[in-house]
């Protein structure tokens, strides 16, 4: 799986990465704003984690929303999970900041099966899925 992290806090994302790394993902890069994510995206995303609030505002939910429209499996990661509302279309849902380790492993495990078309093993407890 090619993964991106929207994340603007460069030690959240580095663990974030070496988790997924550690799992045998392809993490494509990680970026700290909309415009880094837009262009990481163009080399072709299976999943994005995404923060809400990145460096250049609270633009996660215009990144997720345009990610999931064409085709990646969002899952937004953030601190906040109540500025989602009911949620975002196309997203597989939210998981509220911090992340253990062992909640970002599930997660991840989580939305690699829901990519695959896979039934999905249980999510941490801490992940509220979107309807669909």
């Amino acid at each position: 799986m090619r993964i991106l992290v929207v994340e603007d806090e460069f030690l959240v994302a580095l663990e974030i990465r070496n988790i997924l790394e550690d799992l045998g993902h392809d993490v494509i890069g990680t970026a700290p704003d909309s415009k880094h994510a837009r262009r990481l995206a163009e080399k072709g995303v299976d999943i994005a984690l995404v923060d809400l609030n990145l460096r250049d505002g609270p633009t996660g939910i215009e990144v997720g929303a345009e990610l999931a429209r064409s085709g990646v499996t969002v899952l937004f990661m953030t601190a906040n999970p109540a500025q989602l509302g009911r949620g975002v279309p196309g997203a597989v849902g939210v998981i509220a900041k911090p992340v253990e380790n062992r909640e970002m492993m599930q997660a991840a495990r989580y939305i690699e099966a829901l990519r695959l078309g896979r039934s999905p093993p249980q999510p941490p407890p801490r992940l509220h899925a979107f309807a669909a």
